[in-house]
């Protein structure tokens, strides 16, 4: 009996390249975002780092398409290698992809605040950033231009209490949200200073730090609650400064109104002792 010897098809040398660019960026960006989110070391060495791996699972997906047309071409093996490739590029680029478009559309700012005349000033944040961070006085007028065109509703906040309440309602707001830190805060002095409290957030994916501050004043028998977010970093936030200010506004405004509501709220008269006992027996006469 004669045995036929199956001749394997020859893998695609372009495939098996486009694979171990992936396999390669993948360690690259997971190093990137530990190192980010430890905060083991600054911007510029994180920002190096991932984009070396969005650049190593670009040039994958680049010869994963040269790989599909050789396979195509010439019968070659290699289609699983080019596949997986071309999967790892499309996860690794696909948000820095649409932060590029969402950035294109949106100005080149990363300092927003509800008060462009009078912004609330970093003080402790000032003292511990470095020196390739943003600088922390407010860029002015063109900034404040720029801002009002594309976030129209970054306003302040005036809550119907007064500016103790309102810096009771900020500090429980911070202090519940994820990846905050709040390093400084001065509670309200009635008639001699304002609530002022700085905390550093951090984004979801890197972990880059962007500061905050709050900033508490009496308004009348009410309180102004204005609130700055600055990227520490870079040129473009891509939007989440003005977002971030949006959605901590309102969760003020929504603790301070339940707040008020519990404080407004009668209490309930005491009973004194024996009236249910007494109650009772009147009822069964």
């Amino acid at each position: 009996m004669v045995r036929r010897r199956v001749v394997a098809e020859p893998t695609s040398q372009l495939a098996i390249w486009a694979r171990r660019f992936a396999v390669f960026s993948l360690p690259a960006a997971i190093i990137a975002i530990v190192i980010g989110r430890s905060g083991l070391l600054e911007f510029t060495p994180v920002l190096v780092t991932f984009g070396a791996a969005l650049v190593l699972a670009f040039i994958g997906i680049v010869l994963a398409f040269g790989a599909f047309v050789v396979i195509w071409r010439d019968g070659l093996d290699g289609l699983g290698y080019a596949l997986f490739a071309l999967f790892i590029g499309v996860v690794l680029l696909g948000y820095p992809a649409y932060l590029g478009v969402k950035g294109y559309r949106l100005p080149p700012i990363s300092d927003i605040t509800t008060d462009p005349i009078d912004p609330p000033r970093f003080e402790t944040i000032a003292r511990v950033r470095t020196r390739d961070a943003n600088p922390v006085a407010y860029a002015g007028l063109y900034a404040a231009e720029l801002q009002h065109a594309a976030y129209p509703d970054v306003e302040p906040l005036f809550i119907d209490a007064n500016a103790q309440a309102a810096y009771d309602a900020t500090m429980t707001v911070l202090t519940k949200r994820r990846r905050w830190r709040v390093i400084d805060q001065r509670p309200p002095l009635p008639g001699r200073r304002e609530g002022h409290i700085e905390a550093v957030a951090r984004t979801a994916i890197m972990g880059f730090p962007e500061d905050v501050v709050v900033r508490i004043r009496a308004d009348g028998e009410g309180a102004r609650v204005d609130a700055r977010s600055a990227s520490r970093y870079g040129r473009y936030d891509f939007g989440t400064n003005a977002s971030r200010i949006k959605s901590l506004l309102e969760e003020i405004d929504d603790v301070a109104s339940a707040d008020k509501e519990k404080s407004e709220r009668p209490a309930k008269p005491a009973q004194k002792p024996g009236s249910t006992n007494s109650n009772r027996q009147s009822g069964k006469r």
